[in-house]
């Protein structure tokens, strides 16, 4: 895209016309051609979203993993759909190097690479979630805008429900790969508590993947996840009972600010923190139901404290998703104080120790995530 310059005619620029001479002077024609090639990549990127959605409900990425290379034709075959737009769809795949293709056989295939991202749900590289969620977060547009204008907020419960889906997805490969191997260990002492038999609570779990990941590692303990969603809890409960950990699960409809129980040795937060309208509140109340020794994982986005430290393709990201879900959820709520997705382990620690926690450090990362120990 190298002349995408000449798309733009100087009069287009200004209003009233501007002379040309002064609008060459003005514009870098370099610096204009990668912002719209960045804008290009965007808008199909946009489109994209929803062919990986579809790609994933019916099976094609899955079945083009475990049988290619394959044709338009072999594929809808394959999942019992229709040759003309398998045929648009994998063109469309490939072109965003989302699937392989080989000019000579005229066939696709995935590589290994590719296949963890999206074939492969216990990867965790695996991405549908994102996009699903993309989808999903989008159709609250209007929603959003009108907030926009009024300063109002947008609570979770007000996204379509495909959106809940979507987040359990999105985070649960990482859960899946990191928690009981990296993150609990990091904490102090709170491993060797698990193994030998104690109590959490698991406030915000949504549908529960976190929650029930730690009891199937710790079978010897016993959790009990919080969320103020009532069909995120009753979801969370059927998981339990599927993943034969119901005798040591239990799910209850309640806030980050109300759960009951007290001395509990680990509370936890996964990605919900910066979500809630009183995180101050929320940390008032989590030290009021631990015990002497207990601590507080909280898992939060990653995020640099400076701004422009975030301004990168996971910042992207991330306040994208904070602009349209997390923020709007938040100033829903009371107090509204608005973390928001990108708040930075120096505005959450100010966060965790206004509520009166003594000690609060990090203990562990990943390319998206922050995790956080604080203790009473």
């Amino acid at each position: 895209m190298r002349n995408t310059a000449a798309w733009v005619k100087p009069t287009q620029l200004g209003n009233p016309p501007i002379d040309s001479e002064v609008l060459t002077m003005r514009i870098d024609e370099e610096r204009l051609n990668q912002l719209l090639e960045r804008a290009v990549s965007d808008f199909g990127a946009a489109w994209h979203a929803p062919l990986v959605v579809i790609g994933d409900r019916l099976g094609l990425y899955r079945a083009l993993a475990e049988n290619g290379p394959l044709n338009s034709a072999e594929l809808a075959a394959r999942t019992q759909t229709h040759e003309r737009y398998v045929r648009e769809w994998l063109r469309a795949q490939a072109a965003g190097g989302y699937v392989s293709y080989d000019p000579d056989a005229e066939r696709y295939y995935m590589s290994p690479e590719q296949s963890m991202v999206l074939a492969n749900e216990d990867s965790p590289a695996f991405l549908i979630g994102a996009f699903q969620g993309a989808v999903a977060g989008l159709l609250a547009t209007p929603k959003i805008e009108a907030a926009f204008r009024s300063g109002t907020g947008v609570g979770w419960d007000e996204h379509d429900a495909e959106l809940f889906h979507a987040t359990e997805r999105l985070f649960r490969p990482g859960y899946a790969e990191y928690l009981v191997r990296d993150w609990i260990p990091a904490l102090d002492g709170v491993a060797d508590r698990l193994v030998s038999g104690t109590r959490v609570a698991d406030i915000g779990c949504g549908f529960g993947a976190s929650t029930i990941l730690m009891a199937q590692a710790f079978p010897a303990s016993s959790f009990t996840g919080y969320d103020y969603h009532e069909n995120s809890i009753r979801i969370a409960t059927e998981r339990a009972r599927g993943a034969g950990v119901a005798d040591r699960v239990h799910f209850e409809v309640a806030g980050a600010k109300t759960y009951r129980g007290r001395d509990y040795d680990l509370v936890a937060a996964f990605d919900c923190l910066h979500d809630m309208g009183d995180p101050v509140g929320v940390a008032a109340h989590v030290l009021e139901t631990l015990g002497p020794e207990g601590s507080w994982m909280i898992v939060e986005p990653f995020a640099n404290d400076r701004v422009e430290d975030n301004l990168n393709l996971v910042g992207r990201a991330f306040y994208s998703i904070s602009t349209m879900v997390c923020t709007p959820c938040s100033l829903a709520q009371e107090v509204g104080l608005g973390l928001g997705a990108q708040a930075g382990e120096a505005r959450l620690r100010e966060v965790v120790n206004e509520g009166g926690f003594r000690t609060f450090q990090r203990v562990a990362q990943t390319p998206f995530n922050l995790i956080f120990e604080a203790r009473p």
